[in-house]
């Protein structure tokens, strides 16, 4: 199974697994609470964090953009996606903040223009959302700056993971199974969908998570998920849409580490005798086949 760099960081089998904490849009609009979340996701022992950009009037219609939805922005939820989208100015400033801290970001782009923007920071690889699987021709603006991509695939059929995987080719992409219900029940999940993914595909698989708790998503690493995208939030009680589909801090702290703890646990699946068993052996056996066979 092949392995893709991204960030200085190796994603594949034999190599600790891929944290990234997704930031999407739960900085409201603000560079200082995107700020914290950046600490955040540092202290937690995330590899990286994740943003989204779209072109606001691209990605959505007239129509939808002049629906009726109260926020703090405005009435509409024009104005509601508006004012969530950073510009040129405040990724700049999120750049800024994390070089010095050796800290890697990048984003998923909705629409060709995004993606342009995304690549004029020089990311090290680009998402794609589970809602643009299948748009072939932003995927295909994707792969045109030949940069490692990570895809998510909910709300998509097999077939269309089989054909958004043709258009993009098979190296260096990293495939996630996903759920697209914010928050994810348990019978939403379908974990077993990544041993299959594995198998099939013969790529990195990983695991875009939205559910609220955080066992499953430990469970997914039990199965071969390989990376590990979950939302970030200061306080998932904060205004926001995805606020409550998110992980807190000292949540993403103790997810890294259950992550950690079951890839030591998991092992390489060859049956022996580990050192520390064989004083304990001596002491409870009473006959040593090995001996026998001997």
């Amino acid at each position: 199974m092949n392995t893709v760099l991204v960030g200085g960081s190796p994603i594949g089998d034999g190599h600790p697994v891929v944290i990234c904490a997704e930031g999407g849009i739960n900085a409201n609009g603000d560079v200082e609470i995107a700020k914290r979340m950046i600490d955040a996701a540092i202290t937690s022992k995330c590899n990286s964090i994740k943003w989204q950009k779209r072109t606001i009037d691209v990605v959505y219609s007239p129509e939808e953009l002049s629906r009726p939805r109260d926020s703090v922005f405005g009435n509409t939820n024009g104005d509601l996606k508006r004012g969530l989208e950073f510009g040129k100015e405040e990724y700049s400033e999120l750049d800024e903040y994390c070089k010095p801290r050796g800290f890697t970001w990048w984003g998923s782009a909705w629409d060709e223009a995004s993606v342009d923007f995304l690549a004029e920071f020089d990311v090290p690889c680009f998402k794609i959302a589970s809602a643009c699987l299948t748009d072939d021709n932003l995927l295909k603006h994707h792969r045109s700056y030949h940069k490692p991509i990570i895809l998510s695939t909910g709300m998509s059929t097999e077939m269309q993971v089989d054909r958004a995987v043709e258009i993009l080719g098979t190296d260096d992409l990293v495939l996630l199974h996903c759920s697209s219900v914010y928050p994810s029940d348990s019978h939403h999940l379908n974990l077993n969908c990544i041993p299959r993914m594995r198998e099939k595909y013969q790529i990195p698989i990983g695991y875009s998570a939205h559910e609220k708790g955080l066992a499953t998503t430990v469970a997914a690493v039990a199965l071969g998920a390989v990376f590990v995208e979950r939302h970030l939030t200061l306080d998932r009680t904060m205004w926001g849409s995805d606020q409550s589909s998110s992980v807190e801090p000292q949540g993403m702290a103790r997810l890294t580490r259950d992550i950690s703890e079951v890839e030591k646990a998991l092992g390489d699946g060859v049956k022996r005798i580990h050192p520390d068993e064989v004083a304990i052996s001596k002491k409870l056996r009473r006959v040593d086949t090995e001996k026998l066979e001997g």
